[in-house]
């Protein structure tokens, strides 16, 4: 009787130990969106409350899109989100922040790209808490979502499967003689709808060559769909907390060449539990990968 007795208080000072321990950093579980509160109105109000909030914090508008109905993305920037990208190779992915306003069956959801998530995503050496934070105080805090979670250390090293490609592995889409050639071929391609292309939003990095442009991207033809914003998030942004800040994609022009990060990475990133095979899965967008690179490369004046 004693003996049981004496197990319980040790199970219950036990797990209290337990409990008070502190969460270590590469313990903590982060996910790829952030849903924020929903001030009163409709899509077109309510994008224009969230501009206003958006500044108040200050973040800059660097350009906003709807890539279909229902859904509006803002995509902005800061000189403390800049001058963390200009530290770390490719940083520039990671230069812009991303926030959507989406109306799903007449009820509108504001939600944006986690931060803390896609610094680690991106290899940047600031992990953007500071940002996060901003985030929070203009558009609120509510649930993480799109992914069970990742740990920073993970999402350093991240890749979907065996065999595709890691953030360092980019594709190149086009080299020039200098960083200055590229950037105004990019913006002439962009500027002309180049594979379906256009811009949406730019970001120059302080103090490096290198700059971002967000970009949409329409099917000129329906036989060019897998390229298409529209058709890609139809078959993969199906649950009923919509992901849409994944959107814009971005090209960046660093040094004299532009990159882009390859679907297999851009896209998995933002939904690493998307399932391989099945309904609304990746075989579902299996070409797209291929399609949305050889769109970009017609953009950046590439071969």
């Amino acid at each position: 009787m004693l003996r049981s007795v004496l197990k319980k208080i040790f199970g219950v000072v036990l797990l209290g130990l337990i409990c008070t321990l502190p969460v270590r950093a590469d313990d903590v579980l982060l996910k790829p969106f952030v849903l924020g509160t929903t001030p009163a109105g409709n899509l077109e109000q309510v994008v224009t409350s969230v501009k206003a909030a958006l500044k108040a914090q200050g973040f800059d508008e660097a350009g906003s899109y709807s890539p279909y109905p229902g859904a509006h993305i803002i995509v902005v920037t800061s000189p403390e989100i800049k001058a963390a990208a200009a530290k770390s190779e490719h940083g520039g992915f990671g230069a812009a922040e991303r926030v959507a306003v989406t109306d799903v069956k007449g009820k509108i959801q504001v939600s944006y790209v986690n931060p803390v998530y896609m610094a680690n995503a991106y290899r940047m050496a600031e992990d953007l808490k500071n940002v996060a934070a901003k985030l929070e105080a203009a558009l609120g805090k509510g649930p993480e979502f799109g992914a069970k979670g990742l740990t920073a250390k993970k999402l350093r090293k991240y890749h979907y499967t065996f065999g595709m490609e890691y953030f360092d592995e980019p594709s190149v889409l086009a080299e020039y003689p200098s960083h200055e050639e590229a950037v105004k071929a990019v913006e002439a391609g962009l500027a002309a709808g180049k594979g379906g292309v256009t811009k949406v939003s730019r970001v120059d990095v302080p103090g490096k060559p290198e700059v971002v442009f967000g970009v949409a991207m329409k099917a000129p033809t329906d036989k060019d769909k897998a390229m298409d914003d529209k058709y890609i998030m139809s078959e993969i942004d199906f649950r009923d907390i919509k992901s849409t800040a994944h959107l814009p994609y971005e090209m960046l022009v660093s040094g004299n060449k532009v990159y882009a990060l390859y679907a297999r990475f851009r896209i998995a990133i933002s939904f690493p539990d998307l399932s391989m095979m099945g309904s609304n899965s990746f075989m579902n967008i299996m070409s797209s990968p291929e399609a949305i690179r050889k769109a970009l490369v017609q953009a950046a004046g590439g071969k």
